[in-house]
């Protein structure tokens, strides 16, 4: 028990440095619990939810009584009956929540957190990152929290073992977790979050990641109903883009938002989209059965009557049944892909076409894309750190195996807003038509620069 702190404790009502001084406790208490929850369990099948909790709260309380008794016997003061309340509850939150991770999904300036071995490198809002060295007490603890994680999932319970090296889950704050072993040197767990759940256009544009004119033609094209595909790379903020895109539907609609795992969140604010049904992709179970896919999961949309289907990211078999879904009827559909630029989306989604069941050649695809997809948008991470729409395409049309499309908005990090093309006629009277003002996309560049 550190001693430098254990004397002070008592006088948490009046030390000015109280909130420092419970910290180490909570620190020290966890970490401690964790080390003997570890050695206890090790060799033997994961606990329960319920008997994890059961041998935490147990072992804390040993613990605190251990550093009691040794208070005593050296004559120190004991640590007032608040107080160590106070220390078991937090402690026991670390241990049974999400252990040493808890202080980083607990600080709002975090984005990412990814861990190699028992290190882990969190990417802040600003861009910037920062190495928490010795993270964990060695590999083996960190299986273990994913394992404990895997079987308490929401979505049913997972395996994470030598059978099933790789996870994907929701973590209870919403947070996506992604950990790999076996397949790695060693453990390697990726977490991703996303620190705007309720996004607009509007903020998006006080954070620069939009302009004026681009807030006016999104929120025109989403009112429009014009099916959009938002492109980028990781970490880009295709999420946070798609919510603020969604944010302009309006509230008498019917949505279905399918995903890998939930994270628009969409469904949960009643008051903008009263009429929203989430789905999520299920893995198959230890057993090996119940998959349900992104595709499955798209052509049930199909039959939910939606006004717009929803995809968080589209990388796969579901790419047909949505294309489909676009072209026939269900008009403001949205999704994310994965492209280095707008004009990548094209080639991705022909990929995706050959790769799936339906096994479309490129000459059918492009016809299906051109029938389908309205406008295709990119969003970058700049050097800085920021997140900015780089470029706006018009699909408008097929021509062999390409997608004929104009560029209709260019953005530079250097030079600011670049020349582009002008939208198809079509496309400018149905923008006007909800609102928006063509002289917007034929502004004097040097204004836009940033």
């Amino acid at each position: 028990m550190p001693d430098e702190f254990a004397d002070r404790a008592v006088e948490r009502f009046l030390d000015p440095e109280t909130e420092r001084v419970e910290s180490q406790w909570v620190s020290y208490v966890s970490s401690e619990a964790g080390r003997r929850i570890s050695e206890e369990t090790r060799g033997e099948d994961p606990d329960t939810p319920a008997e994890h909790r059961s041998r935490a709260d147990r072992i804390i309380a040993n613990i605190l009584d251990e550093a009691a008794r040794a208070a005593l016997a050296e004559g120190r003061a004991l640590l007032a009956p608040d107080a160590e309340a106070s220390i078991a509850a937090k402690a026991l939150a670390q241990v049974t929540g999400v252990g040493p991770l808890q202080p980083l999904l607990d600080d709002p300036e975090i984005e990412n957190i990814n861990i190699n071995g028992v290190d882990a490198w969190v990417r802040l809002a600003d861009g910037s990152r920062r190495l928490h060295a010795g993270l964990f007490a060695g590999a083996d603890d960190v299986i273990a929290l994913v394992r404990r994680l895997a079987a308490e999932s929401t979505s049913g319970e997972r395996r994470f073992d030598p059978g099933a090296p790789i996870l994907d889950l929701q973590l209870p704050g919403g947070e996506r977790l992604n950990a790999v072993m076996e397949v790695s040197r060693q453990p390697s767990v990726s977490i991703r979050r996303h620190r705007y759940t309720n996004s607009s256009l509007r903020r998006l544009e006080k954070l620069g990641t939009l302009d004026a004119a681009l807030v006016s033609l999104f929120r025109a094209a989403v009112r429009a109903r014009r099916n959009m595909v938002v492109t980028g790379g990781t970490g880009a903020g295709k999420t946070t883009l798609l919510r603020a895109l969604a944010s302009e539907i309006p509230e008498t609609e019917r949505l279905v938002t399918i995903e890998d795992v939930f994270e628009l969140g969409l469904d949960k604010d009643r008051e903008a989209h009263p009429d929203c049904v989430a789905l999520q992709a299920r893995p198959a179970n230890i057993e090996g059965v119940g998959e349900i896919t992104i595709a499955d999961l798209v052509r049930t949309a199909l039959r939910m009557s939606p006004d717009r289907v929803i995809v968080g990211e589209t990388r796969g078999s579901e790419t047909v049944p949505l294309l489909n879904a676009m072209s026939q009827g269900n008009d403001g559909s949205l999704t994310t892909l994965h492209a280095a630029g707008s004009a990548g989306a094209f080639t991705k989604l022909g990929a995706y076409a050959a790769q799936s069941a339906e096994r479309l050649p490129l000459e059918a695809t492009a016809s299906l894309v051109a029938s389908a997809v309205h406008l295709v948008v990119h969003v970058s991470a700049l050097p800085t750190g920021e997140r900015r729409v780089t470029s706006v395409r018009e699909v408008v049309g097929a021509e062999g195996q390409n997608v004929v499309s104009n560029e209709i908005y260019r953005y530079s990090p250097r030079q600011g807003r670049l020349p582009a093309a002008p939208p198809s006629p079509d496309t400018l009277d149905v923008l006007a038509d909800h609102g928006f003002d063509p002289i917007a996309l034929q502004a004097d560049t040097a204004g836009w620069a940033r």
